[in-house]
């Protein structure tokens, strides 16, 4: 009888030194350890600078792959030619398709769009001229499909994205006389900044929040952006970032991409 009670007392004092010691805030098993969580590194109160070029669109797309073909032919491009053009050619846009254009079109068609670029004595290529009333009298959608998939002696110039594709479009119309546009390159040679389009505006961006470490909490990211807080500390929505311009600059006016596709799950390879 005593060896039963002095077991059930030596049982009973373990029990209490285990509920004792599990209740210590030093006693965790492994489960918590000092450990640097997520957005608490100094690496992590720098924001983001963009998604990498052909990252998968979160606004879907106009003419997605599985819909019309990348084939370089009249009747695949004509196919493309009733996309409206969702872009208003305000300045930003026309500045932006400048950019593009004079970067990746006018070694061929010329800095004015008159068939004249540098191409034409270094290759004898004769681009067609932009600025005459044989591409005057295509569509929007029609140019814009051309640049996606290429056309003869042109290849597809796709790794221009999708919405900045229309802002070329826009450009070029300007050079045809509709709008009012300067000619030629925006930057000297080597010039980077804001001489030269931003990153990409159609990767998958979503506002990530982090730390600060003086104590305060930074609000949601866009484009390498930080969200402005409120006085009570809710964060401001940021509007949308300008491919365009320097990373820190701000652009509320440009559209989202018409979706054939449910969002998020179309886009640009």
């Amino acid at each position: 009888m005593n060896d039963k009670l002095k077991r059930g007392g030596q049982r009973l004092a373990l029990l209490s030194v285990v509920t004792v010691l599990g209740a210590c805030s030093w006693f965790t098993d492994f489960k918590q350890q000092p450990k640097m969580d997520p957005w608490e590194s100094p690496s992590d109160t720098i924001p983001m600078r963009g998604n990498p070029q052909f990252s998968v669109s979160v606004y879907g797309s106009a003419a997605p792959g599985y819909a019309v073909s990348r084939i370089a032919l009249p009747g695949t491009i004509d196919s493309m030619a009733s996309i409206p053009n969702p872009v208003p050619a305000d300045a930003r846009s026309l500045h932006n398709g400048r950019m593009y254009y004079q970067i990746n079109c006018a070694v061929c068609h010329g800095e004015a769009g008159k068939g004249d670029g540098p191409i034409l004595a270094a290759k004898a290529i004769f681009p067609p001229p932009l600025n005459g009333p044989a591409a005057a009298a295509r569509t929007d959608g029609y140019i814009w499909g051309i640049m996606r998939n290429g056309r003869g002696a042109m290849p597809s110039y796709n790794r221009i994205e999708e919405m900045d594709r229309w802002d070329v479009v826009n450009y070029i119309r300007g050079l045809q006389g509709k709008y009012q546009v300067d000619v030629g390159p925006v930057g000297l040679p080597g010039e980077t900044g804001d001489k030269v389009p931003g990153y990409s505006q159609m990767g998958p961006t979503r506002p990530s929040p982090y730390w600060h470490h003086a104590g305060a909490q930074a609000g949601p990211t866009r484009g390498g952006v930080i969200a402005p807080t409120g006085a009570t500390g809710t964060p401001v929505t940021p509007a949308p970032t300008d491919s365009a311009h320097a990373p820190a600059a701000a652009d509320s006016a440009r559209p989202v991409a018409p979706t054939t596709t449910t969002p998020k799950t179309g886009g640009e390879r």
